[in-house]
């Protein structure tokens, strides 16, 4: 087993890293999940003003050290905080600059490949963690010098690939033995266990996360999400010119027909014609939407979570062997 995934295995419950999610994601969030022993994480973005980010820091982490001083047989996850690597997040220096103060265990970072953060991270001792949708991708990651990747296959929610994690998993696996992390359409534990069937490491879950009781997410929103099945996701390049997966109930509200949106140029900085924002009011969400029946709280969806992956890998176990 590769050491990374050694390290983060001693401190999890289930093999999970919760994904990075725009506005929804915020301290009580990470630190809910952080306390259930899966990792949790939120983009450094959703800190406004950026003034705001070292004190979040200081939340969680002020949280979680006081869960280990009276628990300290519990398994308590580290944090992760997203950093958009894009000329477009004027954000990304300081951003990073206030992560090295706390020395952030883990950095997850989009878009573009991250070598200028990654010198910066291992020199606190943090790893860092990649989103790629292609095998160039990965190949341009590595050789930034990344400790592992995320694999954003088809079904993911937001901005998701193409490509089958049956096909990703096996390429990619090929060519790197550390840490894979599958994101696409997870949503019970029964995906967790396919994840590490195929290959990957941990599973990457966001939208059933959205449904819980301590994201930032509105309430209708959450309800949507309960309300909804793999039917209502539309995959589309139109609001922010790299296609993503959107509740098409979200796109209606806004007063578009999410069945015949227009072309759109994906080099405009213009994008869809309406004023409702992504992520704001154009809601993200993954394939697996249909699995989730209920607002819980994230101590109840871990716990869902780790009954359905027990009693899969029991079942596996007795078949075909």
């Amino acid at each position: 087993m590769h050491p990374t995934v050694a390290e983060l295995y001693s401190q999890l419950t289930l093999p999970v890293i919760s994904a990075p999610m725009f506005i929804v994601s915020g301290p009580e969030l990470v630190i809910a999940q952080c306390a259930s022993g899966i990792v949790g994480s939120m983009p450094a973005l959703n800190a406004r003003p950026q003034e705001q980010l070292s004190p979040w820091l200081t939340q969680i982490e002020t949280a979680l050290t006081e869960l280990r001083q009276r628990e300290p047989d519990r398994r308590i996850a580290p944090y992760a905080i997203n950093l958009i690597i894009h000329r477009s997040n004027d954000r990304v220096d300081a951003d990073l600059a206030v992560c090295a103060e706390h020395k952030v265990p883990i950095i997850i970072t989009s878009l573009s490949a991250p070598h200028s953060v990654v010198d910066a991270v291992h020199g606190w001792g943090g790893k860092v963690f990649h989103d790629i949708t292609t095998l160039r991708h990965a190949e341009k990651a590595l050789e930034a010098g990344v400790d592992g990747l995320i694999l954003v296959c088809a079904g993911a929610g937001g901005h998701a690939g193409t490509l089958s994690p049956f096909a990703l998993v096996g390429e990619i696996r090929k060519m790197f033995d550390g840490p894979i992390i599958l994101s696409g359409a997870i949503s019970r534990g029964q995906d967790i266990a396919a994840a590490r069937a195929m290959g990957a490491d941990f599973a990457y879950i966001g939208t059933r996360f959205i449904a819980s009781d301590e994201s930032n997410a509105k309430e209708a929103y959450k309800q949507a999400i309960v309300d909804a099945s793999a039917k209502d996701v539309l995959y589309t390049p139109y609001f922010t010119g790299i296609p993503g997966n959107y509740l098409k109930a979200s796109i209606a509200a806004a007063g578009l027909d999410p069945d015949n949106l227009p072309a759109v140029d994906p080099s405009s900085a213009n994008f869809g014609s309406t004023r409702s924002k992504p992520w704001k009011d154009i809601w993200g969400v993954g394939q697996g939407v249909g699995n989730i029946e209920r607002v819980l709280s994230v101590a109840d969806i871990v716990d869902q979570l780790k009954r359905e992956y027990v009693a899969t890998v029991h079942s596996l176990n007795d078949k075909f062997i």
